[in-house]
């Protein structure tokens, strides 16, 4: 009986670890319910198939269709920032308190991704009409942004144009014993880049320029705008003069602080608050007189009942 019972549990051992086997070499192995390792609904970034999915025999669409990425609806409406090219000082602070989850109930408090449409195209006409029309920014220069600015340009710019701006970046400058680049970056702290307008550096970003490849997809509206403001206080470090939250002495068509914003913005809703309703005229004294007159008659009449 000892030794049934013993041959029982070995057999089951067996079973169980069998069952389980892992994959090796050309054996797949054995999975308890494969079902629940291997979903046999679509994958979104599987372009090849297994065995047990049957998407091209059981769908009218192709598998491989369905993983490429397709253009949004028709009529569909980014979240982010568009409205900011038709707004002042007074709506910038309205929007932001409701993109960025203001005290106002109508908030949406969630990531944005910013998407603003680039009217311009890329060639190099557009490119000068971009520089003559794109002239101030969006956003006030404020200590938060030129900080993000500065991260954003360390990560995306600093290893061509070099962290200062002078165009020493790693992929070009001695310290790196494989530097081979085929063109220098720009150097910013040239007074040609001093004197450009922000509509230059902005559709550089967009398209690029000469081996720079355009940065559209890495940096989101805010962010390029945020990148430029830190640019623009690298000119200002060199030149020794303020680009800053409090104040711009490099260039006031350049960047609008955020003290002078604050400013500016409580004066417009000053200058757009309704007045205040006229009092009511007086009416002539000839009708003051006549409705006095009229008055004591009535009440004469009530005292004599």
């Amino acid at each position: 009986m000892k030794q049934l019972k013993l041959l029982l549990i070995i057999a089951v051992s067996v079973v169980v670890f069998y069952a389980c086997s892992p994959a090796g070499g050309e054996k797949t192995g054995h999975e308890y319910m494969p079902d629940m390792a291997h979903s046999i609904a679509y994958e979104s970034n599987v372009y090849t198939y297994y065995y047990l999915n049957t998407w091209d025999s059981a769908s009218v669409f192709k598998l491989k269709d369905l993983s490429n990425p397709r253009l949004p609806v028709k009529g569909t409406i980014p979240r982010g920032y568009a409205a900011f090219s038709g707004s002042d000082a007074t709506d910038y602070a309205q929007i932001q308190a409701n993109l960025r989850g203001g005290d106002q109930l109508t908030s949406i408090a969630v990531p944005i991704n910013a998407h603003v449409p680039y009217h311009y195209k890329d060639t190099e006409e557009e490119r000068e009409r971009a520089t003559a029309e794109i002239i101030n920014n969006p956003f006030p220069i404020t200590a938060a942004g030129l900080a993000k600015g500065k991260e954003l340009y360390n990560i995306q710019c600093g290893i061509c144009h070099g962290e200062k701006g002078d165009g020493i970046g790693y992929l070009v400058a001695d310290e790196n014993p494989n530097a081979k680049y085929p063109a220098a970056p720009a150097n910013f702290l040239q007074d040609e880049f001093y004197d450009a307008s922000n509509g230059r550096y902005y559709h550089a970003i967009m398209y690029g320029k000469n081996v720079m490849g355009g940065y559209a997809d890495k940096l989101n509206f805010e962010e390029r705008w945020q990148v430029i403001h830190y640019i623009r206080s690298l000119q200002a470090k060199e030149k020794k003069v303020e680009y800053t939250a409090e104040a711009n002495t490099l260039n006031p068509v350049f960047g609008l602080p955020e003290k002078q914003f604050k400013m500016l913005a409580a004066t417009r809703k000053a200058d757009v608050a309704p007045a205040p309703a006229p009092a009511p005229a007086a009416p002539p004294a000839e009708q003051q007189s006549d409705a006095s007159h009229s008055t004591t008659n009535s009440g004469g009449g009530s005292s004599g009942r």
